[in-house]
């Protein structure tokens, strides 16, 4: 058996909220952070509304000094740095200032894709031969690990400094693979996290696919409706979230503050054969990364008590709570509470999971369980399945003991992982 694992730290640029506090507001009130973009409108968009998070005047100048922000254009760089550099001061922990490394302490932070516009940006400098005015940060703001690399070096980080990437699942996987490096003993403290670009060249695609709801650019707050009978597809999303993992004999030495435990999870992959493609799900690799989350973890299906699903806003929300269901052969009103934020601040990609954890774990800090958004009239396929009161309107008082989360990415893969209320 490994190390215990505790959460220290969290951090968050959502697009309901950018900082734990105005984060954590929104999700208590069940505020919305999807709102219209004029500039899809502009390029003829169907669906013209995401989530974005909105940045205060100067507060970048928190994060980066006036030379870094020279041609800095990479959105999911920022979020990640704001992220991720909030979390480890949340954790009670500092920049590395010797010249020795910091051995222990390690960055796993993902994406999807980063620094579309600058991509764009040096695409037209190099066609129009100005290649030279591309400047020294380009390439940090376009490689995938420029995130990884940048909070790395930031912090002065000796162990493992990496980028991880499987879609919708990035931020969560991300999370395991900290948990399992400090469970065997190869490091001690872990800032993980994900992050996602904003803007048309990220969003674009998916508005190809005709996958988003077009019928919401005039009511944005009311357009992502996940388990809801009214749901027309996802609305996409951006920003960063970050967390702090920490060996609990670390943390117990240091003093710090203890969000959760992290028991353990699962990350599998459907393979894209059966019912599983690019698109779809398997739902035998679901179910098995579910079952094996829990037997990895130690605990027990019945211990479950809340879920924070994936749950996108799509037709495939119903085929989500039944394989919840057959995973933890529990059903009608045993069925734990299940919540979804996507509700309130669409799909943000790779940064969905990371964000979600945070605000998942938050629910043991506040003892309650957030509300779901825009699922007042629950799919019946759902309500089949289970009670409706399983599904949260409004934030309720409750005092978690073991949540569950899950991410089900593009390319079949998911990956699901096991907070606990921290019991020493």
């Amino acid at each position: 058996m490994g190390r215990r694992v505790v959460i220290t730290g969290l951090g968050v640029c959502a697009p309901n909220g950018v900082g734990l506090r105005d984060f954590r507001t929104a999700l208590h009130t069940g505020k919305s952070g999807i709102r219209h973009q004029p500039k899809l409108k502009e390029l003829e968009f169907s669906c013209q509304i995401a989530g974005e998070p909105l940045l205060k005047d100067n507060v970048l100048n928190q994060y980066f000094s006036p030379l870094q922000l020279r041609g800095l254009n990479a959105t999911g760089l920022v979020y990640g740095v704001i992220a991720g550099m909030d979390a480890w001061k949340d954790a009670g922990l500092k920049r590395n200032i010797s010249d020795t490394p910091l051995w222990d302490y390690g960055v796993i932070f993902g994406t999807g894709i980063l620094g579309v516009d600058k991509f764009r940006e040096a695409i037209h400098k190099i066609d129009d031969k100005n290649v030279r005015r591309l400047g020294s940060t380009a390439v940090v703001q376009t490689m995938a690990s420029g995130i990884s690399a940048y909070l790395g070096g930031l912090l002065g980080c000796g162990n493992q400094v990496t980028t991880n990437s499987s879609a919708c699942t990035t931020g969560t996987e991300g999370i395991l693979m900290a948990y399992e490096r400090i469970s065997q003993g190869k490091a001690e403290i872990m800032l993980t996290g994900s992050c996602s670009d904003s803007g048309p060249y990220v969003w674009g695609g998916f508005d190809a696919m005709r996958i988003l709801p077009n019928g919401y650019n005039d009511s944005p707050s009311k357009a992502s409706r996940p388990m809801s009978a009214t749901a027309k597809g996802f609305v996409p999303g951006s920003g960063a979230g970050a967390l702090v993992l920490e060996s609990l004999d670390s943390a117990t030495k240091r003093g710090a503050k203890i969000y959760a435990e992290v028991l353990g999870g699962e990350i599998n992959s459907g393979g894209q054969v059966g019912e599983g493609s690019m698109t779809a799900p398997n739902s035998m690799a679901v179910q098995r990364c579910i079952t094996s989350a829990i037997a990895n973890a130690g605990i027990n299906s019945d211990d479950i008590d809340v879920i924070n699903g994936h749950l996108t806003a799509t037709g495939k929300d119903s085929l989500e709570i039944k394989n919840w269901s057959a995973a933890l052969t529990r059903k009608g009103s045993d069925f734990p509470l299940i919540n979804s934020f996507k509700g309130s601040i669409g799909h943000c990609l790779a940064a969905a999971g990371s964000i979600e954890c945070v605000g998942t774990i938050l629910q043991f800090e506040e003892e309650v369980v957030f509300g779901n958004v825009n699922c007042e009239d629950v799919h019946p396929e759902i309500a089949n399945i289970i009670d409706v009161d399983r599904i949260p309107q409004k934030t309720m008082p409750y005092k978690p003991k073991n949540i569950a989360k899950a991410s089900f990415g593009f390319g079949d893969v998911n990956a699901c992982v096991i907070f606990s209320a921290f019991n020493d």
